[in-house]
């Protein structure tokens, strides 16, 4: 069994399935196997490192501070239990989701782990914040809330389905993906709010993860979201790879095209012209990915690269890697580099480093 092979059906057992059975979002309600074990095998090359080399004592060390950041951060009893704060970024959904997908990306599973009591408790926060509606929001922290809280959510919560299949998760999950579909727009985007208006790229890609999630878990998500995903993902790249914000206009940014072609992937999409000019720009404007939106761009670059295989991989997480590890606070956050607070960056930091493990199935090429 090689390398590919092994990652593969460790994930499975993680998610406590076996190969040839379960969901794929890219392949229709009862396909034969989760899309992210059906995937071809990525572009490996002979000298790609395994992830014990990958994930350096360095590293680790520098995981478990962020991870015990988070875990001493998180609000242990109250209203806003579960959150990593009680208002603003840190007690949102939005970072809530991503902290206990951190956790996850590190073996522990919900009630399961050394996080294990960490991410039941992010279960039951963002479980309390979804609408009769489905809309996945704290109702009175508004100001900081929006359709990336959202789809962040939908991730966490089809990654806690799919490791549970508790009834009141897969249930809200139900509702949050029907509220999503329904306010897809025609282009195929989302925009921040849950009503059918204009769309963006950044906000849609993080509806297509959660769809993607979702439907991998069991959770029906009908083919022509999918299709509209994935035509509105194209309309966004420009002739030289990059990707802008939104079909008619808009910037292009590293950050836009790490997300769109991430998304390409998740919705299936493996290879072909889009998908090498999109990674050989990125490549080649390396550099704009610490101007802005730092957690942001390389949440989405590490997937793409991760994906991407072979020397693109290669060459990316040791220089990110190394990146974190250097710039670390001695509280195991990143306050310097965060859009978003603290918690935020702990939580996107230990996502990052740890994706080289494989071990939560929706980042797994």
């Amino acid at each position: 069994m090689d390398r590919r092979q092994f990652n593969r059906q460790l994930a499975a057992a993680a998610a406590g399935l076996t190969l040839g059975s379960g969901l794929g979002f890219g392949t229709g309600p009862l396909a034969a196997e989760p899309l992210w074990l059906a995937t071809p095998d990525r572009k490996a090359s002979p000298n790609e490192k395994s992830p014990a080399e990958l994930v350096t004592p360095e590293a680790q060390r520098t995981i478990d501070r962020a991870l015990d950041f988070l875990a001493n951060r998180q609000v242990k009893s109250g209203r806003n239990r579960g959150a990593f704060g009680t208002s603003g970024y840190p007690g949102g959904v939005a970072t809530c989701s991503l902290g206990g997908l951190a956790m996850m990306c590190s073996g522990s599973s919900p009630g399961q782990g050394k996080y294990g009591k960490q991410i039941d408790m992010c279960v039951e926060f963002v479980l309390s914040n979804v609408s009769n509606e489905g809309y996945i929001a704290r109702a009175d922290n508004m100001a900081s809330e929006n359709m990336y809280g959202h789809g962040f959510s939908m991730l966490f919560l089809s990654q806690a389905y799919g490791m549970t299949q508790k009834a009141e998760i897969g249930d809200k999950l139900r509702k949050a993906v029907l509220m999503t579909c329904k306010c897809q727009n025609d282009q195929g985007g989302w925009r921040y709010q849950p009503v059918k208006s204009d769309a963006d790229l950044s906000i849609t890609v993080c509806q297509i993860m959660g769809l993607r999630g979702s439907r991998d878990s069991g959770i029906e998500v009908p083919d022509k979201v999918r299709e509209k995903c994935i035509d509105y993902v194209k309309k966004s790249q420009n002739s030289n790879g990059s990707f802008r914000y939104t079909i008619q206009s808009g910037h292009t940014t590293f950050a836009m095209t790490a997300a769109g072609v991430t998304s390409l992937y998740s919705a299936g999409i493996y290879e072909g012209e889009q998908v090498e000019k999109a990674l050989k720009w990125l490549k080649s404007n390396a550099g704009q990915a610490n101007s802005s939106h730092y957690f942001y761009a390389h949440y989405y670059a590490v997937q793409a690269m991760w994906h991407a295989g072979g020397e693109y991989w290669n060459e990316w997480y040791p220089k990110i890697r190394d990146e974190l590890v250097r710039t670390q606070a001695n509280d195991g956050s990143w306050q310097n580099n965060s859009e978003a607070g603290a918690e935020f960056s702990a939580a996107m930091g230990g996502i990052i480093l740890q994706i080289p493990l494989n071990l939560l199935p929706v980042f797994s090429p």
